[in-house]
């Protein structure tokens, strides 16, 4: 019996190292690898996925609980999402975007059906990046106006307008591509701005800031607010209460739109279709991409209000992509909607995040000295490892590099030891696993963590 099939479609065996050699040797010659110095990195070569796990040539297995870049909805292999790609591509590969596509309008028809209250259309794109890039440019063609809000601790893609959006270090190196983009604080009471003492006074005082922001940028000036409805690499960030629909509350009152980027958190992830129903609040545009077909083939796109879609009637928008709504990607997208319903994606979220992710992570924190703080909804985590719980002083510096990070590097290593691929950044280790682990996956990879933990443990300063 084979292991995996290579690029030939021949059966192969775990441990053969003339085939890893291969790969490990034309990647290394042959491809450029983002957000990397090109000799400093040895990527691991991947033979294999299945559900929730992936193996190397060697045949080690690991649990993949960062769901590649928090894409994988719907984990690897997904048996309807294969079949799907593979049955619109014996029937057509690939059309142009202008022309009617049965698949591409049956995706949009169900987006739409399935987001905001007055959602009329859906723009598709490529991935995320750029769906953030064309909602901006409906927002100012819409608008009249060019600046854009944004927040530090965020993070919208790598193109021109998204990476000056972005909110991390990731924006230094590119300088500013888009003069009109202005960054602002959003709440995170663990490390507040505003000298917060309750989740209500971080709200009120998170919402002063934006207000006088906006006040001191000329609400005149600017075309909309852009904010992941649940900041994702950047921190698993839950907005406090109230806070989305006082954004909303600013943006009706100086005619800003309101853009919730849901690339990392929409098609399940906390387990709502789209994060911002879970917030009560409606937004004008909405982005997407990765969980809309697990990122099996590239897609991204803009979901579009009535007023924004009604601007462009009788005047062409000025913008398009030659694989706008793919029909191999949208096929994908629609079984993703079949498979939500059929496999109840969204209640098993719900169900696994409140009664098995939740409770255990809680414990972690009173175990670990090490977690200064726990949160996140569905199945999308952050443990936020510490120094010192009383000064909160994190487990390695911001954006650590090197020796300053070899504490988190230390912890990352023990979990890839015991068969775990973690997700993790800076001084956090984030849970995020495709929605269909199952419950003994789900605890597997959480004993793996909680064991990685005394590693941080032992780095520990505070009393």
């Amino acid at each position: 019996m084979s292991d995996y099939i290579d690029l030939n479609g021949a059966e192969q065996s775990f441990g053969d190292t003339e085939a890893q050699r291969e790969v490990r040797a034309n990647d290394r010659q042959y491809v450029f690898h983002s957000w990397s110095a090109q000799n400093k990195i040895d990527p691991l070569p991947i033979s294999k996925g299945e559900g929730a796990r992936f193996w190397d040539y060697d045949g080690n297995e690991y649990l993949d609980f960062s769901s590649q870049l928090v894409n994988l909805n719907l984990g690897h292999q997904h048996p309807g999402l294969v079949k799907a790609i593979q049955e619109q591509a014996g029937r057509l590969a690939t059309i142009q975007p202008s022309i009617a596509n049965d698949v591409r309008g049956e995706l949009a028809k169900r987006i739409v059906e399935h987001s905001f209250e007055g959602a009329r259309s859906v723009f598709f794109t490529n991935g995320g990046a750029d769906a953030n890039e064309y909602a901006i440019r409906m927002a100012r063609h819409h608008t009249g106006r060019q600046k854009v809000l944004a927040r530090y601790r965020s993070y919208h893609g790598s193109t021109a307008t998204a990476i000056t959006m972005t909110g991390d270090p990731r924006r230094w190196a590119n300088g500013v591509l888009d003069a009109n983009v202005v960054h602002f604080f959003g709440p995170y009471q663990y490390r507040s701005e505003f000298f917060s003492e309750t989740p209500e006074q971080e709200t009120e005082r998170a919402l002063a800031h934006l207000e006088h922001t906006i006040q001191l940028e000329g609400p005149d000036t600017i075309a909309a607010i852009i904010l992941e409805t649940v900041t994702g690499t950047n921190g698993v960030l839950v907005p406090t209460p109230g806070y989305l629909a006082g954004v909303r509350a600013l943006c009706d009152k100086y005619g800003i739109l309101m853009i919730c980027d849901e690339v990392m958190v929409g098609f399940g992830r906390i387990g709502e279709w789209f994060a911002y129903q879970a917030f009560d609040v409606t937004p004008d545009l909405v982005t997407f991409a990765k969980g809309v077909n697990s990122g099996y083939v590239p897609l991204g796109g803009v979901v579009i209000s009535e007023a924004i879609h009604d601007t462009f009637g009788d005047r062409a928008f000025p913008g398009g992509l030659t694989y706008s709504g793919h029909p191999l990607a949208c096929a994908a997208g629609v079984a993703t909607f079949d498979i939500f319903e059929d496999e109840k994606i969204l209640e098993r979220v719900r169900d696994l995040g409140e009664r098995v992710v939740e409770p255990r992570l809680r414990e972690m924190a009173e175990k670990h000295p090490s977690v200064g703080e726990v949160r996140g909804r569905g199945l999308f985590w952050a443990m936020e490892l510490v120094l010192d719980r009383e000064t909160r002083e994190p487990l390695v510096p911001y954006n650590a590099a090197g020796e300053a990070a070899a504490p988190m590097n230390a912890v990352v290593a023990a979990c890839k030891n015991a068969g775990l691929f973690p997700f993790v950044h800076f001084n956090r280790m984030q849970i995020a696993p495709p929605l269909i682990t199952s419950e003994e996956d789900l605890i597997k990879g959480l004993d793996i963590i909680d064991e990685a933990l005394t590693v941080a443990d032992g780095y520990y300063t505070g009393a």
